[in-house]
């Protein structure tokens, strides 16, 4: 059977009184040796076939309660309960099939009585044997806007990691974030990867933008969404959004491609044709933003492309654009 993923702290208590024995797999999106560990866990948990035994995973950085409950610093991680999760017996820290295997059998053949904790940590010499190096360029690319912080956005665990949350909050910036206090391996590799030697550190499309002063000043100064390379039109509700597109010039096509490389045959002709009635127009390539795409259907009530509007208003498709100029009302409609 899969491995049961906990998301809450309500769920891992109520989880762990199910069964008399667990192993939770401590894990994060990023790090190849996790995947590699659920599959080695699958394949042990059907070997052993105990009744009395469950499997359980925790994703650290988006259940941090957890993760901090079980002293966990870096992952992969392995803590393992008996008692139907009254003590934690044993903690890995490390990719080793080998030594989790080891700690499961010994798991077992705990009395029931156990009631001390042990940490078993794989050397720093040891993680490097199993764990390949840590591919900080899609590390800090994971995301548009990446903010590496101590604890979480709902948990900050510092007061500079918990100024630099709300500003971004504050500016309605959609952004991961990555908790360094999960990851010693990340939190010193990170510093000499950026040269950047302390924390919280925010990077836009894996550029480093800087720690929390940087962000502040950039902020007051109102130069926050252009250093991030946000367009602040993304930042809009949508029909606002909308809104401001087909306003954007006087005329505006929205079209698949540009008026340079249209990429469908409609957009091609329509283009043509404004071409040839001498029209100035800006376009917007649809391609480009799926919201924008599905939400001028709607918003026009015209359910193809290209779409050709004049001062906010639709004109229509390719077919009506043809008919008015063909009747010689093309210049009227489109005052």
């Amino acid at each position: 059977m899969p491995l049961i993923d906990i998301t809450a702290s309500s769920d891992f208590e109520s989880q762990l009184a199910k069964k008399q024995y667990a192993v939770v797999h401590f894990w994060a999106s990023w790090c190849p040796p996790c995947a590699d560990m659920d599959k080695f866990l699958l394949q042990l948990e059907s070997q052993l076939n105990n009744d009395n035994l469950q499997f359980l995973r925790v994703e650290a950085e988006q259940v941090s309660d957890i993760t901090e409950k079980c002293a966990v610093e870096s992952v992969p991680a392995f803590a393992f309960f008996n008692q139907y999760g009254k003590v934690q017996v044993a903690k890995v820290e490390g990719a080793s099939p080998p030594i989790v295997a080891k700690q499961v059998q010994q798991l077992l053949s705990l009395p029931s009585a156990a009631s001390t904790t042990t940490t078993t940590t794989i050397t720093n010499a040891q993680q490097q044997q199993h764990r390949p190096a840590i591919d900080f360029k899609s590390l800090i690319n994971r995301s548009p806007i990446m903010a590496f912080i101590k604890g979480s956005p709902s948990a900050p665990k510092c007061g500079f990691s918990n100024k630099l949350i709300t500003l971004l909050q504050e500016n309605k910036i959609q952004f991961d974030y990555f908790d360094i206090l999960t990851d010693n391996e990340v939190r010193e590799g990170l510093k000499k990867y950026s040269n950047w030697p302390t924390y919280p550190q925010l990077y836009s499309k894996g550029r480093l933008i800087g720690g929390l002063d940087v962000v502040k000043e950039l902020a007051e100064d109102g130069s926050l969404m252009e250093e991030l390379d946000i367009d602040p039109l993304n930042q809009l509700p949508l029909e606002e959004k909308l809104k401001q597109l087909t306003h954007k010039a006087p005329v505006m096509l929205f079209m698949k491609g540009n008026p340079s490389a249209p990429k469908c045959g409609f957009s091609s002709k329509i283009v043509q044709l404004l071409q040839s009635e001498g029209v100035a127009f800006d376009s917007f390539d649809i391609l480009t933003d799926n919201e924008v795409r599905e939400g001028l259907k709607k918003y026009s009530n015209w359910p193809t492309y290209p779409q050709l509007y004049s001062n906010g208003q639709l004109v229509g498709g390719l077919d009506v654009v043809k008919e008015l100029i063909e009747s010689g009302e093309f210049k009227e409609a489109l005052e």
